[in-house]
């Protein structure tokens, strides 16, 4: 397969790093543009391992240096270790803790040169949400995109599976409330899939919401009631690619990461390039349809 950087394209599709199994950084890197993507997307989730990256200046500077060989980046971050340690929690150690992570984030992407850092839109996850961790939840949030401010780098909800913020609809209420050029929406267009069906509304519909107000997307597979661990294209699959990207083509978005999961399997460098060839057939159809190929 040709890679992504031979080909000219108007637009930038992203690898989660959880597609790929437990590689150097160099080796993510090369094989993130040998599959045909163009940059590979960080995951800092709940596990001290992932958060740990955080601290280390030599996981920093090996990062940097696997960058700088292989001339692929890492653009976007997906900032999952807020659902252990949320924004709004209850506890008052575990928000200091929230925020010191997200300190640490806002830090950590300003160095690697990470412009987004994917948001997990949640209150709480492991508690049960009420109006104080709302409150909390807004109030945190505050801190967190001046913190993001500071450095130049954009904060973007995750559309996720939860009922607090499930729809781009929910998390503009917060980027109005915030009114913040630093904070936006990055949702996933396989979540907002399963909440149209849930909600029975309609998942264009719902992103035009975020017009002018949506920095990238996560492009997933779902089915009803599963959120995750599906291959792009499968038979039972219901995400709407093509509506879906109509819209954000439109709103100018031309950022996309390609989310989906190894899970040990021999032929996943097979999975990484069929993701690719097949989310790249959806976003071409598109920018065709729309004249803005070239």
């Amino acid at each position: 397969m040709a890679e992504a950087g031979a080909v000219s394209a108007p637009y930038s599709l992203g690898l989660y790093e959880k597609a790929m199994p437990d590689l150097s950084w160099r080796e993510k890197l090369i094989l993130t543009r040998e599959c045909g993507f163009d940059y590979m997307e960080i995951s800092i989730d709940e596990t001290d391992k992932k958060l740990s990256r955080l601290d280390s200046e030599e996981t920093q500077r090996e990062i940097l240096a696997a960058i700088a060989e292989t001339g692929v980046p890492i653009r976007t971050m997906c900032l999952s270790g807020h659902r252990k340690y949320p924004l709004g929690s209850h506890d008052p150690e575990i928000r200091a803790r929230s925020l010191e992570i997200m300190q640490k984030a806002v830090a950590f992407a300003e160095r690697i040169g990470i412009r987004i850092i994917q948001l997990a839109g949640y209150d709480v996850y492991y508690e049960n949400g009420d109006a104080d961790t709302r409150r909390w939840f807004l109030q945190n949030l505050r801190t967190a995109v001046e913190m993001a401010a500071m450095k130049g780098v954009l904060l973007g909800f995750e559309t996720m599976e939860t009922p607090f913020l499930d729809t781009v609809e929910k998390g503009m209420r917060y980027v109005a409330e915030i009114d913040s050029p630093y904070l936006g929406m990055y949702p996933d267009i396989g979540n907002l899939k399963n909440a149209a069906v849930l909600y029975g509304t309609d998942v264009a519909r719902d992103l035009e919401k975020g017009a002018a107000h949506t920095f990238a997307a996560h492009l997933k597979e779902t089915k009803p009631g599963l959120y995750r661990d599906m291959l792009f294209g499968q038979a039972d699959g219901h995400t709407e690619y093509e509506r879906c990207l109509t819209v954000l083509c439109g709103q100018g978005v031309r950022m996309f990461t390609g989310e989906f999961w190894y899970h040990g399997e021999e032929h996943y460098r097979e999975n990484i390039e069929n993701a690719a060839r097949f989310l790249r057939g959806k976003i071409d159809a598109v920018l065709m349809r729309s004249g803005s190929s070239d």
